[in-house]
């Protein structure tokens, strides 16, 4: 019976390899606790009494637990009128941007028009601007038309499109042009062509697209802050603060409790838009 030796640079090849996926599962872990741990921390925080959020050393685990924080975060404030409107605000500036990004982004690939590339660098010139610079100009504007403490003035002002236009046009750029132009060829307009073809082929970009901007305009904070008087059209990241005792010591269980009933909405979107994204990598590909 013989053995066969395994070769010295095959050796150090595995060594290398198995030491590559210990440096990668190592830094995994350190980014998961990175993460994790403040989450951690709001949770078990919105189960807490006054006297064990404010003891010294700080404690991770409360003596006793009190859910009575989730009955205080829902009825000190009207919780779920700001549910109300976050939803209201988060859903119609989604469908917006989503619409215009996807139709300006396809307009500047497939569509022939003079000025085409100056309007790419506008949008270019747009993602470089903080959006905080805009906020004075934007809010006399909207106070000159009226629309303070309305649902139009907080949506109509955040309705613009640039990242969403600049990642869509990356990645129509990246559609073979074979199969357009064999669409073409098969005399399918430009609206065909959209739903026929593109939209097709892009799911996983359009479901990212989708889930940056159900995010964003969740957390959404600066603008319905200045926007918003009351109760009426303010979103939940405004509400919240309401939870806060600006003249004494913050009780911050029921504000985390309140934290955490705001993230659930959220992570119930990106769970269910995570399984079509999967779905959009396997139905997007193209066999040839």
């Amino acid at each position: 019976m013989t053995t066969t030796a395994v070769p010295p640079a095959q050796l150090d090849a595995d060594r290398r390899r198995r030491l590559s996926s210990l440096f990668g599962y190592a830094a995994m872990v350190v980014v998961i606790v990175i993460i994790g741990l403040p989450l951690f921390w709001i949770l078990v925080t919105s189960f807490k009494e006054r006297g064990d959020i404010y003891v010294q050393p700080s404690i991770w685990w409360p003596s006793v637990f009190r859910p009575e924080n989730y009955v205080d975060a829902t009825s000190t404030v009207p919780f779920w009128t700001f549910l109300k409107n976050s939803l209201i605000i988060t859903s119609i500036l989604a469908v917006v941007k989503f619409v215009l990004g996807v139709l300006s982004a396809y307009g500047l690939v497939f569509l022939r028009f003079p000025g085409k590339t100056i309007v790419f660098l506008v949008i270019i010139a747009a993602l470089m601007v903080p959006n905080q610079i805009t906020v004075i100009s934007n809010y006399a504007l909207v106070a000159q038309l009226g629309w303070r403490n309305t649902f139009q003035g907080i949506i109509v002002p955040l309705a613009g499109v640039a990242f969403g236009t600049f990642l869509m046009r990356n990645h129509f750029l990246s559609i073979p042009q074979e199969i357009i132009e064999a669409a073409r060829m098969d005399a399918a307009g430009p609206v065909r062509l959209l739903f026929r073809v593109v939209l097709p082929l892009s799911g996983p970009t359009m479901v990212a697209f989708a889930t940056i901007t159900v995010v964003n305009e969740w957390n959404e904070y600066l603008w319905p802050f200045l926007m918003s008087d009351d109760s009426s059209v303010a979103p939940l990241p405004v509400g919240l603060t309401q939870l806060q005792n600006n003249d004494g010591v913050t009780n911050w269980g029921p504000v985390m409790a309140g934290t955490v009933l705001t993230m659930i909405p959220i992570l119930i979107v990106f769970l269910a838009l995570q399984r079509h994204m999967i779905k959009g990598l396997t139905s997007g590909a193209v066999k040839g």
